[in-house]
């Protein structure tokens, strides 16, 4: 078995320079088959469109929209709509493709049109932390070019379409949601505030804020219960002593009932009139004193006037016995003694109401802190309906105005960068491509036929293949001076028997 040595630049090239047909004759073989088979393959056009995010019109500090799912998952959910069997079958129907292919069940040209579209989102800018989605390209890859433009306009458009639907549906269903829950927020608030409304009505002037107000008051009544008090007793006292005159006078006057000081109509009329000014002088006219004063004085004038006036002078002891008054100081003491029965019972009225006031104030002192507790849990469900229903009305206000953003087409939409190209040179098959790929395969074959070729020699043409052949260092090199016989000995020779160096052959037999 021959002993291979490694092989060097110089050796490569000497092989590649003896095989050189072998690489060349199968490049060019394979290249021409892959340009044949660029020009017999069907041809297959791409039309190419690019689609960008674009931001809202209204930045999102003013109106924050309702939308805020990531856009990579919605192209991801269009996508699987506008690809769904569904409207691929209505884009077949619509533009009539594959006419060609006969007896191809629907389903099979749906799958073949949903493998010709292509959706590829785009990158973001190398050096930038967003992940954002920028946009998408979509490529429409059919067998004619205006019906790859027109695929891929429609395409487009379902995409647009879809995705202002979808993002206007979405807030309208937001808008709808945060509705209800605002109803729902408002009966809780008004069931919160009617139980705060029975609650104060329940303990009016019981609140907490009222504490104060009421040990205010509870203190002035209790002084004007103490001062209403001595007043009663000092009008007590007053009745007490007024009676201990009045029992004395009527004592003395009854003492004197023989008439030997009676008094006429006509002096007991002009004592009245006399006692007139120093009342009136004391007293408004209004005082009681004074009016039973007037009233007696009027009745007497009444009676003065009846009495015939020829019987005034001769029927003077039966005037004294029959028509006789009580003295004046009796009357008086008569009149005091009213006026102080009117002022107790005045004085114990005012005691009795302001008693009542004080009793009430103590009871609602008395249940301040259960008033006080109660009325803290009633404020704090209040306050927190009050808060969660101003939130829903904010956030209301919010989806409503996204959701006219919305309508108006000013939120987030996508725009068309580059409209639907039509493609004027067959993206499939690419000569270029073909052939490249033909003459790349022609190279590999040949160098594999070479290799084995070059393996299956066993010609020895260095001095360094003869060294690695016998094992030993060469002594000596002859220059070549082969005859035609040479050759012919040569070729008879076995392949064991043989020495064969290039530029310098020498020929032995063992």
């Amino acid at each position: 078995m021959a002993v291979r040595r490694e092989l060097n630049v110089e050796d490569w090239l000497a092989i590649l320079r003896r095989r050189f047909w072998f690489l060349l004759i199968p490049a060019i073989l394979f290249a021409a088959v892959g340009l044949l088979i660029s020009l017999v393959l069907p041809k297959q056009y791409t039309s190419h469109t690019r689609v960008l995010v674009q931001a809202p019109i209204v930045p999102d500090s003013y109106v924050k929209p309702v939308v805020s799912d990531d856009l990579n998952r919605r192209l991801a959910s269009m996508q699987g709509e506008i690809l769904s069997r569904t409207r691929l079958q209505q884009l077949v129907e619509q533009f009539g493709l594959y006419k060609d292919v006969k007896r191809a069940p629907m389903e099979a040209l749906v799958n073949r049109l949903q493998k010709s579209i292509k959706v590829t989102p785009l990158s973001p800018t190398p050096g930038t932390l967003s992940l954002a989605l920028l946009g998408f390209n979509i490529d429409v890859t059919l067998g004619q070019a205006s019906l790859a433009q027109q695929v891929c306009s429609e395409v487009t458009s379902l995409f647009m379409n879809q995705n202002l639907r979808l993002r206007e549906e979405q807030a309208e269903d937001t808008t709808q949601f945060l509705g209800k829950q605002l109803e729902e927020a408002k009966a809780k608030l008004d069931e919160q505030d009617a139980k705060l409304a029975k609650f104060q009505g329940q303990y009016l002037g019981a609140q907490p804020e009222d504490e104060q107000t009421n040990l205010t008051l509870l203190g002035g009544l209790t002084s004007q219960l103490g001062a209403a008090t001595q007043d009663l007793n000092q009008a007590e006292q007053n009745k007490a002593f007024i009676e201990s005159m009045l029992s004395q006078q009527l004592a003395a006057w009854k003492s004197s009932a023989d008439g030997r000081n009676p008094q006429t109509l006509q002096q007991q009329l002009s004592e009245l009139e006399n006692q007139l000014p120093a009342l009136q002088a004391r007293y408004t006219d209004k005082h009681p004193a004074v009016l039973k004063l007037k009233e007696e004085i009027a009745e007497l004038q009444k009676k003065v006037l009846d009495a015939p006036s020829q019987d005034r002078g001769q029927s003077t002891s039966e005037e004294a016995n029959g028509l006789a008054v009580e003295p004046l100081q009796v009357q008086q003491l008569r009149a005091q003694l009213r006026q102080g029965t009117l002022t107790i019972s005045q004085k114990k009225k005012e005691q009795e109401q302001l008693q009542r006031q004080i009793t009430v104030l103590q009871s609602r002192i008395q249940l301040s802190p259960v008033v006080q507790q109660e009325f803290k849990a009633l404020t704090r469900d209040y306050q927190t309906a009050l808060n969660f229903y101003n939130e829903l009305l904010k956030k209301r206000d919010e989806a409503q105005m996204a959701t006219e953003l919305e309508r108006r087409q000013q939120g987030e939409n996508f725009r068309v960068l580059d409209p639907p190209s039509f493609p004027e040179s067959p993206s499939f098959p690419s000569r270029r491509l073909f052939t490249l790929g033909g003459l790349m395969a022609g190279l590999g074959l040949g160098a594999g036929l070479a290799l084995l070729v070059e393996s299956r020699d066993k010609s020895l043409r260095k001095r360094q293949d003869v060294e690695a052949y016998l094992g030993l260092p060469t002594l000596a090199v002859i220059p070549s001076m082969e005859s035609v016989r040479t050759r012919e000995i040569v070729a008879h020779l076995p392949p064991r028997s043989e020495l064969r160096v290039l530029g310098a052959r020498k020929t032995l037999v063992r």
